[in-house]
C-alpha cells in the first residue's frame, strides 16, 4: 500500500502521523511510505531520518495526498486540506465529525474510508488509540489551570498547591475516565484539594480506595455539580461520549456563580465541548477567553502543545492498526478486526457511525451494508 504523511496545518500542530521508526516497520512489510517535507519537524523528527528508515520525501501536501492510498494524520483535515483529498482514498486520524458537519459531508462526497482514531474500539469496550492523548490533555490540563490562576494570565492569584499556612487550590474533576483520573492525579500531585464526580459510583470507589480519601469523589447530578463548580477556583471538564457531541453539562448559570478569576478547562471542546459557556474552540495562539469573570480554556490540540511526547504516545498506539489496514487492505482489515470495524465513521458516501448521524442529523448506514457497496463498486 502508498501511505501518505502529511504536514499537519491546525493551529499550533506539531504531531506528526508517523515516526520513523513506524516508517521503518511499514517499509520492512512491504509498503511505501512518502512524508510531506518537514512533517515532522515540530516532533523533532528530521526529514533525513524518514529517508533513513525508508521513506521518501515529498515536497509538498499535494503531492502527499495525489499518491497516498492511505493517508494518516493526527487531526481531522481543515478547510485548505479538504481538495486535496483523493475520492475513494483511507483517511486514518482523529475525526471528531460529531461536531464537524462540513467535514462528514466533505468526506462522503468524496466517497472516502475515514476510520476515527476516537472511535476505534475493542471488545472490551476500550479506546486504544484515544487513551495516549487522553492521558496527556488530562495531565496538561492541570499544568495550563495551574499557570492560568497565575494573577498576571488573569487568575485568582491562586498556587495551585498553597503553602504552609495558605489555602490550596480547589480543583474539580469532571468525570472519571483517562483524561480525569489523569487530571485528578496530577492536581493531587501539586498539592491541589481534589475533587473528581462522575455518575458512575464503581469509578468513584476504585478512586476513594487508590487514594485513601486524598481524593475527594461525589456523585454526579445537577445540585452536587452546581454546589462543587461554584466553589471550585479552577474547574477540568473531561466528559466524553465515544464519537457523539458532548453534552452541555456545565450551565451558563453555574459558570456565573464562580468567583472572579476562577478558571474552566473543558478538554471535551473536540467533541463540542460539555461547559454551556464555551461556544467556540480557541487555539494554542490564542487559548482563553473571558466569561463572567472567569478564564476559559477550550483550545482543541491541548496534547499539540508537547508534540514530541505526544507524537511518540499515538504512534505507539495507532503503528498497529495501521500496519493491519495496509497489510490485509481495508475490506478485509474492516471485516477481520472488530476494533477497526467500529472505527469506520464513513465509506463509500455513507455516515456508518450512528452517534455521528444522530448528532449532524444524517441518514446513518450500518457498515455492512456500505461494505456491500463499496465492494461492488470495485
Amino acid at each position: 500500500m502508498i501511505i501518505g504523511v502529511p504536514k499537519e496545518i491546525k493551529n499550533n500542530e506539531s504531531r506528526v502521523g508517523l515516526t520513523p521508526a513506524c516508517v521503518q516497520m511499514l517499509v520492512k512489510d512491504g509498503h511505501s511510505v512518502y512524508i510531506e517535507k518537514n512533517a515532522g519537524i515540530g516532533s523533532g523528527f528530521t526529514d533525513n531520518e524518514y529517508i533513513e528508515a525508508g521513506a521518501l520525501i515529498l515536497d509538498n501536501a499535494e503531492e502527499v495526498y495525489s499518491i497516498a492510498d492511505m493517508v494518516i494524520k493526527v487531526k481531522e483535515p481543515v478547510e485548505p486540506e479538504y481538495a486535496l483529498l483523493k475520492e475513494g482514498q483511507i483517511l486514518f486520524t482523529y475525526l471528531h465529525l460529531a461536531a464537524d458537519e462540513a467535514l462528514t459531508r466533505v468526506l462522503m462526497d468524496k466517497k472516502i474510508t475515514s476510520i476515527a482514531y476516537e472511535t476505534v474500539q475493542t471488545d472490551d469496550g476500550k479506546l486504544p488509540l484515544l487513551i495516549p492523548m487522553s492521558e496527556v490533555a488530562g495531565r496538561m490540563s492541570v499544568q495550563i489551570g495551574a499557570r492560568l490562576l497565575e494573577k498576571p494570565n488573569g487568575g485568582k492569584g491562586i498556587l495551585i498547591g498553597g503553602t504552609p499556612g495558605t489555602e490550596c487550590a480547589k480543583v474539580l474533576v469532571i468525570g472519571a475516565g483517562t483524561v480525569g483520573l489523569n487530571a485528578a492525579r496530577m492536581a493531587l500531585g501539586l498539592g491541589a484539594d481534589v475533587t473528581v464526580m462522575d455518575i458512575n459510583l464503581n469509578k468513584l470507589a476504585e478512586i476513594d480506595n487508590m487514594y485513601s480519601g486524598r481524593i475527594k469523589t461525589l456523585c454526579s447530578n445537577s445540585m452536587n455539580l452546581q454546589h462543587a463548580v461554584s466553589k471550585s477556583d479552577l474547574v477540568i471538564s473531561t466528559i466524553l461520549i465515544p464519537g457523539a457531541k458532548a453534552p452541555k453539562i456545565v450551565t451558563e448559570e453555574m459558570v456565573k456563580s464562580m468567583s472572579k478569576g476562577s478558571v474552566i478547562v473543558d478538554v471535551a471542546i473536540d467533541q463540542g465541548g460539555s461547559v454551556e459557556t464555551v461556544d467556540h474552540a480557541t487555539t494554542h495562539e490564542n487559548p482563553t477567553f473571558e466569561k463572567y469573570g472567569v478564564i476559559h480554556y477550550s483550545v482543541a490540540n491541548i496534547p499539540g502543545a508537547v508534540a514530541r511526547t505526544s507524537t511518540m504516545a499515538l504512534t505507539n498506539a495507532t503503528l498497529h492498526y495501521a500496519g493491519n489496514i495496509a497489510n490485509k487492505g481495508v475490506i478485509t482489515a474492516i471485516n477481520t478486526d472488530t476494533a477497526i470495524c467500529r472505527g469506520v465513521n464513513t465509506m463509500y458516501g455513507r455516515l456508518t457511525y450512528k452517534p455521528v448521524a444522530n448528532a449532524l442529523d444524517i441518514e446513518y448506514t450500518p457498515i455492512d451494508d456500505a461494505l456491500d457497496l463499496l465492494v461492488h463498486s470495485l
